[in-house]
């Protein structure tokens, strides 16, 4: 059993941001990874996969992406940065450290893992990502056992689809992504949801990212007015995947799907369609079964925290979607969240009378 001060959960670009600001503040910690190499959970995503933001904007602090800045990093070579961050920074990463349970016992967190062991720590940054189980609907029961049935999290190309109808549902960056390389292996139908608004990729000469962090919009609050307008626009870079484009590249554009009966799609429209294969793309959701602290989670099991400060004194979080604002859910937002939240724990070391915040239920934010 290992004890240290402050227990990192997760390598992803949000541990590594915490690892780093740890680091400088001269706090022992000590960083864990489920998969058994850093950046992993990036490789096995699908293999089309590149940044929402240009290298210039998907900078981990202290560290520039090679290559050029104007472009997209594909989700490989990010993830070969991450790994070369952590050698740069000589960051105290444990791989292959599947996280099973988190209780707290007598001021101390113990954190149990599948490969038996078992690490206590004052204090628990929780860098899992918001992308953790993808959602399936309760509407994927009624396909039969014919249709292939992938979540985003599964599908690698479109070698992995048999030939006939395939159905992506879901019309965010990964499923216009999927629907538009799997035009060629057969019919390719997207079944889209709420309208969405494409921001441009570019805007006089500068890329999107630059106007939207110049004009201070991705410092926005979650519940500030233009936080919320943002939230429902979850709008992301056009980038060649609008609806007109898809459609222009073969895609057939198709309402909500509302039916599923054996091999039978059915849509809002009343069309209906025979499929092959279909892949989810409808969003995730936090897995939290293994965090078993009273009052870190609400009755539905959603992680409760304020701009990363749970209500659970010592226990943190970074890297979640809307965590203090816009960017908290990209990589550039990864630094100034993981500051803030050492900040806050560097306040707390210094004055042990200071716990984390109690502001109600209100204003707890739930991801």
């Amino acid at each position: 059993m290992d004890t240290g001060t402050v227990l990192v959960v997760g390598a992803g670009q949000a541990g590594l941001a915490a690892g780093y600001y740890l680091r400088a503040s001269g706090t022992a910690f000590a960083i864990v990874e489920a998969y058994d190499r850093v950046g992993d959970g990036w490789r096995r995503r699908y293999d089309g996969l590149t940044l929402f933001t240009p290298r210039r904007f998907s900078r981990l602090p202290g560290l520039a992406m090679p290559g050029d800045p104007a472009g997209y990093p594909t989700k490989d070579e990010f993830a070969d940065y991450l790994e070369a961050y952590v050698q740069k920074f000589r960051l105290p990463v444990r791989t292959g450290k599947r996280l099973v349970r988190l209780v707290k016992e007598d001021e101390l967190f113990s954190a149990s893992f599948e490969d038996g062991t078992v690490r206590r720590a004052e204090r628990v940054i929780v860098a899992t990502g918001g992308f953790q189980k993808p959602v399936v609907p309760h509407l994927a029961s009624g396909f039969g056992s014919e249709v292939l049935q992938l979540t985003a999290e599964d599908y690698r190309n479109p070698l992995d689809l048999p030939s006939g109808t395939i159905l992506v549902v879901g019309d965010g960056a990964s499923g216009r992504d999927i629907a538009t390389e799997c035009v060629g292996r057969g019919r390719v139908l997207l079944a889209v949801g709420n309208p969405r608004r494409l921001l441009p990729e570019r805007v006089l000469g500068q890329p999107i990212w630059w106007w939207l962090d110049a004009s201070g919009l991705l410092r926005a609050g979650p519940q500030s007015i233009v936080g919320r307008m943002l939230r429902k626009a979850d709008a992301f870079p056009d980038r060649g995947n609008s609806l007109d484009a898809l459609a222009a590249a073969g895609v057939e554009i198709m309402p909500r799907l509302v039916g599923a009966d054996g091999n039978l799609a059915t849509f809002e429209d009343c069309r209906s369609s025979d499929i092959s294969a279909i892949v989810w793309c409808v969003g995730y959701r936090d897995e939290t079964g293994w965090m078993q602290i009273e009052g870190a989670t609400d009755g539905n099991g959603a992680l409760l925290h304020e701009e990363g400060v749970s209500p659970v004194p010592g226990l943190y979080f970074v890297g979640k979607p809307w965590q203090r604002n816009r960017s908290s859910a990209l990589v550039m937002g990864a630094g100034p969240d993981a500051r803030a939240v050492t900040e806050s724990i560097r306040r707390a070391a210094e004055n042990p009378a200071i716990r984390s915040r109690s502001y109600g239920a209100p204003r707890w934010s739930r991801q």
